[in-house]
């Protein structure tokens, strides 16, 4: 299994990284699946970039937002779903 690993620096007064598992033979980001590639890349380069304001990714957020991409979840669940999760 070929597994790439993006570093993302966070800027912090550690300067720490995070890293994120996606493996692209399976389809997967942080152990959840995606349909295709190009949805994967496209999911990795928004967390990514989303890191640097603070995000810090959880497997269960990304799930939530592929249910809701794929059409499994409406948005309203999807929203409902992310004020339970961050209680706002």
């Amino acid at each position: 299994m070929w597994e790439i690993r993006i570093f993302v620096l966070i800027l912090n007064q550690n300067k720490m990284y995070k890293t994120i598992d996606i493996d692209r033979n399976n389809l997967t980001l942080m152990g959840v699946k995606f349909s295709d590639l190009k949805t994967l890349e496209s999911a990795a380069n928004a967390i990514g970039t989303n890191m640097f304001e603070g995000f810090e990714p959880t497997k269960e957020l990304i799930q939530l937002y592929v249910d809701w991409k794929t059409g499994i979840i409406s948005e309203t669940d999807f929203l409902a779903n992310l004020y339970t999760i961050y209680g706002k």
